[in-house]
């Protein structure tokens, strides 16, 4: 008995196989990264009827693809999920999002260069706790995963293993950090073929202290070339929002457990107490300290009151206020979060974390620094069906802001490494 050979109906070509759709859906994404980086940073909540033009067009190209994708037959459209609710979701393109990400864990390669005394300064974390401790896990994360590749010629990327945070921990001055990162890196130069292919446009290196991003700038093609992943990732600080990745700045361990779905227990309107490091804290804390309805404080909340009381705070609080602080950024952003409570962004020039992934106005407010004397205002406007919409989008995104080890699916870690993905296809040599 021969055997009959089944086929398919015929259907568009390119776009019906999976590696054309995984094609046609990266060009999307990398078309619209730089887009989301700059523009969805500056509407105050609620967003407008209509989008920009950018924007829209961008919004038009994945109507057209998910429009060809819908012609596949049932057995490529069971790889291409076409879910409409979830494109109401966290992400601005789902379906993108996906097909990348599982592109990114069985292809995407990174070597990282074995020189460097790990007693020193290289290689190894100083610690994973404290408000630093989003580098020390991405050091420790990167050997744990399946990225690395001990063969530099499979490489997509190449890691520069040099810690600022280690070398803070030292007592090494900012100056002599700069000439630490200089010579190492030039080390690398001289002793590896890699670095001169592309000038650095395929390396990138980790530091979440903000003196760090600073000891960089010694060697101007680091700073110009490489791609930066900071804590610190503000515009008008030389931060690139295409080539450069905002790593998020998260507080672990964690004092409590994390919270949502919660909303009924959340009765005050909004909550901040720290340090008035920055003109825009000080501002807050002047006009609105004595208000009955914020509760803001212009100091921390001191331990001699109760035993966790500013965590505890985050659980019965809707907004959280996270202004910038001596950088733009703030662990009181993933703080929030990770207790339930929606992050009201009080800080220009801020490239958020995995911005061009996630739609931070489905689970935040995004407001301008000159909005702090409107803020109850602006809070009060927001309806109690938008504050359960954007609680329940919240507790969607936690897992991205959370660091393990080892690593698992589609934390802190792995979010990190899938910016650094679709950054790699920009890069040719």
């Amino acid at each position: 008995m021969s055997a009959v050979k089944q086929t398919h109906p015929l259907f568009p070509a390119g776009i019906c196989s999976l590696r054309g759709s995984l094609v046609s859906l990266a060009i999307v994404t990398l078309v619209t990264l730089s887009i989301f980086s700059i523009n969805s940073l500056r509407v105050a909540f609620p967003r407008p009827a209509s989008l920009p033009s950018d924007l829209a067009a961008g919004s038009s190209e994945i109507s057209r693809i998910k429009e060809r994708v819908t012609s596949c037959p049932d057995y490529v459209k069971e790889t291409i999920v076409l879910d409409d609710a979830e494109e109401d979701d966290v992400y601005h393109t789902p379906n993108v999002f996906r097909l990348n990400y599982e592109e990114m864990e069985k292809r995407f390669k990174v070597y990282i260069y074995p020189d460097g005394d790990p007693n020193t300064y290289y290689q190894t974390p100083r610690k994973l706790t404290g408000k630093y401790a989003s580098e020390g896990y991405f050091f420790q994360n990167i050997r744990e995963s399946g990225f690395v590749t001990d063969d530099p010629d499979r490489a997509d990327l190449f890691f520069i293993p040099i810690s600022s945070h280690k070398m803070r921990g030292k007592g090494i001055s900012y100056e002599n950090m700069t000439i630490i990162v200089k010579d190492y890196v030039e080390s690398l130069m001289q002793k590896y073929p890699y670095w001169n292919r592309t000038l650095g446009a395929d390396h990138f290196f980790v530091t979440c202290h903000d003196v760090g991003v600073r000891a960089t700038e010694g060697l101007p093609n680091l700073v110009k070339n490489s791609i930066r992943v900071v804590c610190s990732p503000s515009y008008d600080v030389g931060f690139i929002p295409h080539k450069d990745v905002a790593l998020p700045q998260v507080l672990q361990p964690f004092a409590l457990p994390s919270g949502g779905n919660d909303v009924e227990n959340r009765t005050t309107l909004g909550f901040w107490a720290g340090h008035r490091n920055s003109r825009i804290r000080v501002i807050l804390a002047r006009v609105w300290e004595n208000d009955t309805e914020l509760y803001v404080l212009n100091n921390r909340i001191s331990r001699s009151e109760g035993s966790l009381l500013y965590q505890k705070r985050f659980y019965i609080t809707k907004y959280c206020i996270c202004p910038g602080g001596s950088q733009v950024n703030s662990a009181r952003i993933t703080d929030s979060i990770h207790y339930g409570c929606i992050p009201v962004i009080l800080s220009d020039y801020y490239d958020l974390p995995f911005n061009d992934i996630l739609n931070w106005h489905k689970f935040s407010v995004i407001l301008r620094e000159k909005d702090v004397y409107q803020l109850k205002q602006i809070l009060k406007n927001i309806t109690q069906e938008q504050f359960v919409s954007l609680h329940n989008n919240l507790v969607k995104v936690q897992k991205h802001f959370q660091w393990n080890s080892p690593p698992v699916k589609h934390d802190a870690f792995h979010m990190v490494m899938y910016e650094l993905w679709l950054r790699h296809h920009v890069i040719k040599y």
